[in-house]
């Protein structure tokens, strides 16, 4: 990654790119036995990248087949650790040589900035899989602490078949977040790309058998969520599902659990994260460039995007002041450019979706600070700010996935709480305050999964990520994501006499 790179570089380069169209199955370029396929269109121009291979039930049922056949053939599975490790770190050192590449394939598919994908989400990918792969040979098994007449051992295992079913908004780095700890742990892992975001994971994958992993370990499923999404999540020989994505879909997957094998399934699901700010907050400078960044990072396409302002009323006027000021200075422009800090929306179905969101809130009496234009026919959506939000509005309660932040005055730490808690999610929450007392009792009366304090949107790779309530269960990241993709045996030996 090069981060001198001009935006004339990243043009020039994304001319010379050559862009995949097909799955990636039983490590090799797989074409759909349907022959059909679907337009990826950047959001950026309109322009048709590519034409990907459709996946159906049909292609579900070799990708499955090549993943059981590779895990029961042990030639990951039965692998030794260390050299599970070793290749993982191989993969790893190649993705960042085509660190570029990988950027330019995230940016142009799905709009994000290019900053963002080759400063951020690509290295932040890397060092996925590198932490896990570190991780693969440091699990111990336990021995339970039995009478001297019997030696209980507890063993991991790998849980087999992981489905691994991903997001359009951060494409590379949440498909490590699942494929990288599955794989450490020995299982084989279909990867499925959301339709808007393929090309990236596909070359991903490719790289992965260059690395020298086998040939049915690692694929990617491309297809529509309705066709190759439900498939894997119907498969009778699918182990394991682990989904990102909105509420709605999380709840698909656990009926299609329910019909076909009672699948293990992991989800993390919406979010409708809480900012709040209390009269003691400390910096007010630095919460006004968190609660910008949280709102309209990535086009507010964050599961935990910071899209609710809570805030007590002593300093609700100077916040505002300073977060209007910020948001004007956003410079919102081609996804390509570097020096673009707010880009497109993914396609114009979202856009316009977000834009129906923006025009509900002025009908429903809330006030329009900033943005609220878009550009017709086109995926950019002016960051917007609504003032005057009331928790029962539509804006307050639903999860927009866009540039839309809503202002919600409050009297006290009660009523904080109070409306912080008044949505069906809990992925995040964030708290900005001096009082320690204050602190833990936002940390603790709180229903989030994850709990910033003087921050937003804060973590590392060995912190975990996931959600209470509708934001669902499980987490990425961290030595926990490890339990998603093993199951415990116990084997108790009789020693008596």
């Amino acid at each position: 990654m090069n981060p001198r790179h001009s935006f004339n570089d990243w043009q020039e380069l994304s001319q010379q790119l050559k862009v995949p169209e097909h799955a990636f199955i039983d490590g090799k370029a797989y074409h759909s036995v349907s022959g059909n396929t679907f337009a990826a269109i950047s959001p950026r121009d309109g322009q048709v990248l590519a034409h990907i291979s459709a996946c159906d039930h049909q292609d579900t049922d070799v990708a499955v087949q090549s993943a059981r056949n590779a895990f029961e053939a042990g030639v990951w599975s039965q692998l030794p650790a260390k050299q599970r490790k070793r290749l993982m770190l191989a993969w790893a050192d190649l993705l960042e040589q085509h660190a570029d590449e990988l950027a330019l394939l995230e940016s142009l598919e799905m709009g994000m900035t290019i900053s963002d994908s080759s400063q951020m989400n690509i290295p932040g990918a890397i060092d996925c899989i590198r932490w896990f792969a570190e991780l693969a040979d440091k699990q111990y098994d336990e021995i339970a602490p039995t009478a001297p007449n019997a030696l209980t051992r507890i063993h991991r295992v790998p849980v087999g078949v992981v489905a691994a079913v991903v997001p359009w908004n951060y494409p590379v780095m949440i498909a490590c977040w699942k494929a990288a700890p599955a794989l450490a742990m020995g299982n084989s892992v279909i990867l499925k790309p959301a339709e808007q975001s393929s090309l990236a994971t596909i070359r991903m994958v490719e790289l992965a058998y260059q690395a020298g992993i086998p040939a049915g370990v690692l694929n990617v499923l491309t297809g529509l969520g309705e066709q190759a999404g439900k498939a894997l999540g119907l498969h009778m020989d699918v182990d394991a599902l682990a989904f990102t994505g909105s509420t709605r879909v999380g709840g698909l997957y656990m009926q299609y659990a329910g019909q076909s094998n009672l699948k293990r399934v992991s989800l993390e699901c919406g979010g409708k994260t809480p900012n709040i700010v209390l009269a003691d907050c400390p910096d007010l400078d630095k919460a006004a460039a968190a609660v910008v960044l949280g709102a309209f990072g990535n086009s507010g396409q964050i599961c935990n995007a910071g899209s609710r302002l809570i805030v007590e009323r002593s300093v609700h006027q100077p916040l505002m002041e300073k977060v209007r000021a910020l948001t004007g200075k956003l410079v919102v422009g081609d996804p390509l450019d570097p020096a673009t800090e707010m880009a497109c929306l993914v396609d114009r179905n979202h856009s316009q979706r977000v834009v129906q969101y923006i025009e509900q809130g002025e009908k429903e009496g809330a006030q329009l600070l900033a943005g609220g234009q878009h550009q017709a026919d086109s995926c950019f959506v002016q960051p917007t700010i609504f003032d005057q939000v009331n928790a029962e509005m539509s804006i307050a309660r639903e999860e927009i996935f866009g540039p839309v932040l809503s202002v919600i005055p409050v009297d006290d730490v009660d009523q904080a709480i109070s409306v912080a808690n008044s949505t069906i999610y809990g992925l995040g929450s964030a708290v900005w305050t001096n009082n320690m007392k204050l602190m833990e009792r936002v940390a603790r009366e709180v229903k989030a999964g994850v709990i910033w304090v003087n921050c937003h949107d804060h973590g590392d790779i060995s912190s975990p990520v996931g959600g209470f309530k509708q934001s669902g269960f499980g987490r990425d990241k961290s030595i926990h994501a490890l339990d998603k993709y093993v199951e415990y045996k116990t084997v108790w030996v009789d020693l008596s006499d």
